[in-house]
């Protein structure tokens, strides 16, 4: 295994080398140290590192939380707070930029190794649900001639799902459910994305957690509707009648 490449950021020069050797001591390699923001992003940019080591409070016109957020936006790299401030309205600050991590100083070698695995970790699962999301929605714009069809995970594996087969589609935290008539597929997304990949012809927004396809709805009774085949009551949110209004045929 390869090692984790760590870049550490820390103005005062003692500290930085004690940072330094503990990360050596421990088998991470250090692939560059700077005293300042601005410079942590060149190196950022440059070495590519694994990992960031930031103090939060650097001397000069940019502090670790600014560097911190101008590294995390430009290349995506995961960020630990070295910091000597645990108080509150620091802390308010930098959980802004969603770091990896806090460690105060003085730490142990235990605390260091710890907090940089954990992130690493973590890391590593994020940026594999991004590539299953983009996976998945670069299949499901692929379209069969005779039908319309996407893919969706299940069980580690992908299944083809003709879009026709689909009732309604429901938010749940940063998941999304997927109902066939006797069926149901969980994804890791969003209802927009979502939304913006099923197309409003077959499909409609009706809540803010609820997509349905308009040709499986029975009955509509305002606040709510029913769907064919399936036991469910889908409320319809204020903001989304009109649009229901226009999609339906009235006689």
């Amino acid at each position: 295994m390869s090692k984790i490449n760590v870049l550490v950021v820390e103005d005062e020069s003692i500290v930085s080398k004690d940072i330094q050797h503990s990360l050596k001591k421990l088998g991470y390699n250090v692939v560059g140290s700077s005293a300042t923001g601005e410079l942590a992003i060149e190196i950022a940019g440059s070495e590519n590192p694994d990992i960031v080591l930031m103090d939060i409070m650097l001397k000069g016109n940019m502090n670790g939380i600014e560097a911190a957020d101008a590294i995390k936006t430009k290349y995506s790299i995961p960020i630990i707070f070295l910091t000597a401030y645990a108080d509150e309205a620091t802390l308010s600050k930098a959980k802004i930029t969603e770091p990896y991590g806090y460690i105060l100083k003085p730490f142990k070698e235990i605390d260091l190794h710890t907090t940089i695995e954990m992130a690493i970790y973590k890391h590593g699962k994020e940026q594999e649900v991004v590539k299953e999301r983009d996976l998945l929605f670069s299949i499901m714009e692929s379209k069969d001639e005779s039908s319309e069809y996407i893919f969706v995970k299940s069980n580690s594996k992908l299944v083809k799902l003709r879009t026709d087969e689909i009732f309604y589609i429901e938010a749940l935290k940063d998941y999304v459910v997927i109902h066939t008539a006797d069926t149901r597929f969980t994804i890791h997304s969003t209802m927009k994305d979502i939304e913006a990949k099923m197309g409003n012809e077959e499909f409609l927004r009706v809540h803010r957690s609820y997509i349905i396809r308009l040709d499986k709805m029975a009955t509509i009774e305002y606040p709510n509707l029913t769907l064919e085949k399936v036991e469910k009551v889908i409320p319809i949110g204020g903001s989304y009648r009109d649009d229901l209004n226009k999609r339906i045929k009235q006689v």
